[in-house]
């Protein structure tokens, strides 16, 4: 599985956030050479921190608005593949720092695609935005990547700018170059072990439970495709492959999200992962005054499944139990051990699913 990896020098931005932690753990595991580059975790807590990978692997911290910086350590490193993650990932904190979300998300994305474009060394560039770039219309069928693009907030617009100059890079530099690649892929509502930011359904039940407080919910009957880190991340490694392959026709904007069957209920959520837990309680809030989100948004994974043979691999209980199992055991494990041992796992399920 994803043997390709091995002894591939790989660049992830944004390496010390939640996915990029989990995709840095992963990539460690097949055997690449990484490098990361990024502001310093939020918190103590955060899955980088607990994982200790700042001792495996060559680790910046730097802002990606810096493109100088930026392109002083990819001339540096010489990666062949980079996955772009670094971002102002949260649609409430885009509301309270709008220029810092757009300047992040936005320009930032413009400085890893020129710095890509002028790299001797780096042949692919997977740029992960969000489920969230589509102009919602909480429709009940699923968006494709042809779907037009849009942002009621400033997170979803600042992603959704950054999709459009990925295409102009594209469409200028990259399309007909046999020697480069670029694709973005969206994925939405992901959770797992090691996600500590403000405002995100799980850390808050974990934080309320451990502190013996009481999970307050907002939007409880807000509709969400849940979906476990290791299944996106399975997709961009998936993308990856051929990309490094140089398999044209695997350029472009990617979906990769949950079966249809994962879209449940802010409150189905909670109840799942205090039962899982084995303790907790919950009340509904008042949030007629606060900022809007989405209530409805479901990816169609058709192309994934078509073309990448791609298909998510955890149910809903599978997804919950995986979760809660890394906050369960993280003080009493070494974590980089618990990660790899939950990425063995998804393995074996990967293996039995799809025969190699």
């Amino acid at each position: 599985m994803f043997e390709i990896y091995k002894n591939k020098k790989v660049l992830i931005t944004g390496h010390t956030g939640f996915k990029g932690s989990w995709l840095t753990v992963w990539l460690l595991k097949l055997g690449a050479h990484v490098s990361g580059y990024a502001l310093d975790p939020r918190s103590e807590k955060d899955n980088f921190v607990l994982a200790r990978l700042e001792n495996k692997i060559d680790d910046y911290r730097y802002d990606v608005r810096d493109i100088n910086k930026l392109n002083e350590i990819v001339t540096k490193e010489n990666p062949e593949i980079i996955f772009h993650m670094a971002a102002q990932p949260l649609v409430l904190e885009s509301y309270d720092n709008p220029y810092i979300t757009i300047e992040t998300n936005t320009h930032g994305t413009a400085n890893i695609l020129e710095v890509f474009r002028l790299s001797s060394s780096a042949k692919v560039l997977i740029v992960i935005t969000t489920d969230k770039v589509y102009k919602n219309n909480e429709w009940e069928w699923g968006y494709r990547e042809n779907d037009i693009l849009g942002g009621k907030d400033p997170y979803s617009a600042s992603k959704a700018a950054a999709e459009l100059l990925i295409y102009s890079y594209h469409k200028s530099y990259i399309e007909n170059d046999n020697t480069k690649f670029i694709a973005s892929v969206r994925a939405g509502n992901v959770i797992g072990g090691g996600d500590w930011a403000e405002n995100r359904i799980v850390p808050d039940c974990i934080k309320a439970i451990e502190s013996n407080k009481i999970i307050k919910i907002r939007n409880p009957l807000a509709t969400r495709p849940w979906q476990h880190v290791l299944e996106p991340l399975s997709g961009y490694l998936s993308l990856g492959e051929k990309l490094l392959n140089e398999e044209k026709g695997y350029e472009g904007a990617w979906n990769f999200g949950p079966t249809i069957e994962n879209n449940k209920t802010v409150e189905e959520l909670v109840v799942e992962l205090i039962s899982n837990y084995g303790s907790g309680t919950f009340e509904k809030t008042n949030t007629k005054n606060a900022p809007k989100e989405a209530k409805f948004l479901y990816l169609d994974i058709s192309k994934a499944a078509n073309k990448l043979h791609w298909k998510p691999l955890l149910n809903f209980k599978d997804t919950i139990r995986l979760t809660t199992a890394w906050y369960k055991n993280y003080n009493s494990e070494e974590v980089f051990t618990l990660c790899n041992k939950q990425i063995e796992q998804y393995e074996i399920l990967w293996k039995l699913k799809n025969g190699k």
